[in-house]
């Protein structure tokens, strides 16, 4: 998958702290993908936010898939974490 992102997509400590934005806005990425997971209408979405374009949308699902993609996960013993009463397997 090429990293559309990338272009759309900056980290720049003097916006918004450093919290990645839309190149040309102060609209955070974070902010997107909530919106998304709330409401995935994008009709509302730009409404909402008239600087933000498809194009931008689109690179905030691909940061976000970067960003999970490269997750490392470790498994943890889930009984160890959540015991069961009575159980005298620990």
């Amino acid at each position: 998958m090429y990293n559309h992102y990338m272009a759309q997509i900056i980290v720049d400590p003097k916006v918004l702290a450093g919290k990645p934005v839309i190149k040309g806005t102060r609209i955070p990425v974070e902010l997107v993908l909530k919106k998304l997971a709330t409401n995935p209408n994008l009709k509302n979405l730009f409404a909402a936010y008239p600087r933000l374009t498809p194009e931008g949308v689109k690179a905030c699902l691909e940061y976000a898939h970067a960003a999970v993609s490269n997750e490392v996960v470790h498994p943890l013993n889930y009984q160890a974490i959540n015991p069961v009463p009575g159980n005298n397997l620990i």
